[in-house]
């Protein structure tokens, strides 16, 4: 008779974890928090490149990013009404650091 259980291959340090079926349950958050506010954004991260302001001077340079807005993608911070939105994101390569702006018109409203 074959037996399925005597088929399986055991290898030493690969053998499958013994989990308490508890750990696979996943219980729906409740109505109170699904209410809440978002978390405040922390002070270091309203610092970027999008919000800071301009003197109008092409050639002029802009300060450097903190290490904690790198990697982070942030919109510009604009009372309405506006035409465009814009997203930015920084990067670093060595010692220089790249900053990529998408420009997205608003659709106006009817």
């Amino acid at each position: 008779m074959y037996n399925s259980l005597q088929d399986q291959v055991s290898v030493a340090g690969f053998d499958i974890p013994s989990s308490p079926d508890a750990s696979y349950n996943n219980v729906y958050p409740a109505n109170e928090e699904e209410g809440r506010e978002p978390l405040a954004l922390p002070p270091h991260l309203q610092h970027t490149l999008l919000n800071h302001p301009t003197n109008g001077d092409p050639c002029a340079s802009v300060p450097s990013p903190q290490n904690v807005t790198l990697n982070h993608l942030y919109i510009e911070n604009r009372e309405p009404p506006r035409s465009v939105v814009a997203l930015g994101v920084t990067h670093r390569f060595r010692s220089k650091f790249v900053t990529v702006v998408l420009y997205k018109p608003v659709p106006r409203r009817r």
